[in-house]
């Protein structure tokens, strides 16, 4: 495959990516990479949009197509960028999010303890850079923000960056929720670099607006569904409740030596980099199919859970803006105890609260900066008669109370 000098991958979003670069097929063809084939993009929200059933894979290369693309509109604008820097920036956004674990950010931190993927993704890139001889300097420099043109750093990771622009636009096609349609064309026609900083020309401010706005929506609609959050925290509970088994002396075994290897030793996330060949076998069919298997197991809450997630059998979920009453939580415990005749302890399987919270636009973290006619730069929440004023910059708090109806 390094011999090949050009493919082209048909995308059901963008038509053709073309891919021109032999280490870009080396890495592509590695199986570090191949891994993103079996884990979805969006975890369980296919149980609420059938169709949302795309992968890694599909998003990586999606982002990789727009990078591409951003690039291609900066040189032609006459922005000063090496076929290196170019090198370097494609192969950053096509190992973003490599990083990720079976069923993406719904176990984030839970099944490899303290490890968020972006870190696992540096690890990773840092073990790449390694097989193949240090030519993964610069894109390790601009992933990090590093490197001295910190432009090509925000197309990667920023507020408007490409990965944001592949996953509404693909996501929204995948679900068929117009509401995350974005127009992300234009917007990449109007990006511009002005001091080093990525920034967007006056025209396209109310392209930016659409666009934040439709994070907003998809957040609310699709990301934090109430369902999907529901079968995403039982996911969550089906790995704790096998975590304390474990702790407790209880076999539990795993359909796979991998998964069976990050459960009995939690400790391996502090020595992650050691143990990467075997987190980098671990997809969604790892999960899948070990949940099967728990269906049959000897602990009632385990099997449970394993069962219900299985069969779609999921848990009622309520939202609300006021933290949820303690009084309502210990009753609903209460009932789960009586009725399934467990104690205090094990129906916070079955009843649990937490908080969904949403940030549209957080000019504290990293501005969206709109360049004037004039030379004049201004962040997207000061530009007049804007609608990203204080209602998308206030982050959005959900409190939620999920419980097994019985």
């Amino acid at each position: 495959m390094a011999n090949v000098t050009r493919k082209i991958i048909n995308d059901p979003v963008y038509g053709f990516i073309t891919i021109d670069h032999p280490l870009l097929f080396q890495i592509i063809a590695h199986p570090y990479y191949q891994r993103l084939r079996r884990i979805h993009q969006m975890a369980f929200a296919s149980l609420v949009y059938p169709g949302a059933v795309h992968t890694r894979l599909h998003h990586s290369l999606g982002a990789y197509h727009l990078m591409c693309c951003a690039l291609g509109e900066l040189k032609n604008k006459g922005v000063a960028i090496t076929a290196e820097e170019e090198l370097g920036a494609k192969i950053a956004i096509l190992l973003h999010d490599i990083g990720h674990g079976p069923f993406s950010h719904a176990l984030e931190k839970t099944l490899i303890e303290k490890m968020h993927h972006e870190k696992i993704s540096l690890l990773i890139m840092q073990r790449f850079n390694e097989i193949f001889e240090g030519k993964l300097q610069l894109a390790i420099d601009i992933f990090t923000n590093k490197y001295n043109k910190p432009f090509l750093h925000q197309l990667v990771s920023g507020q408007l960056d490409v990965d944001r622009m592949d996953y509404l636009t693909r996501d929204s096609f995948f679900t068929g929720v117009s509401e995350g349609v974005i127009g992300y064309d234009r917007i990449l026609k109007m990006l511009t670099v002005h001091n080093d900083e990525l920034m967007v020309e006056e025209k396209a401010i109310y392209s930016i607006e659409k666009f934040l706005v439709a994070r907003r929506l998809m957040y609310w609609q699709v990301y934090l569904h109430k369902t999907v959050l529901s079968a995403e925290m039982m996911l969550v509970k089906v790995i704790a409740r096998a975590k304390e088994l474990v702790k407790n002396g209880v076999q539990v075994d795993c359909s796979t030596p991998m998964l069976d290897f990050f459960l009995h030793n939690p400790s391996a996330s502090d020595d992650l980099e050691n143990h990467l060949d075997k987190f980098c076998l671990l997809d969604d069919t790892d999960l899948v199919s070990t949940f099967k298997k728990w269906m049959f197991h000897q602990d009632k809450i385990l099997s449970f859970l394993s069962t219900s997630l299985i069969n779609r059998r999921l848990y009622k979920l309520k939202l609300s803006p006021d933290p949820i009453d303690p009084v309502l939580e210990k009753t609903l415990k209460e009932k789960i105890c009586n009725t399934l005749s467990i104690d205090e302890n094990d129906a916070e399987y079955y009843v649990f609260s937490g908080e969904a919270i949403n940030t549209t636009y957080d000019p504290t973290e990293e501005s969206i900066n709109i360049l004037f006619k004039d030379g004049s730069v201004k962040d997207i929440s000061q530009v007049d008669n804007a609608l990203i004023h204080r209602n998308l910059s206030s982050p959005v708090k959900k409190h939620y109370i999920c419980f097994l109806n019985v």
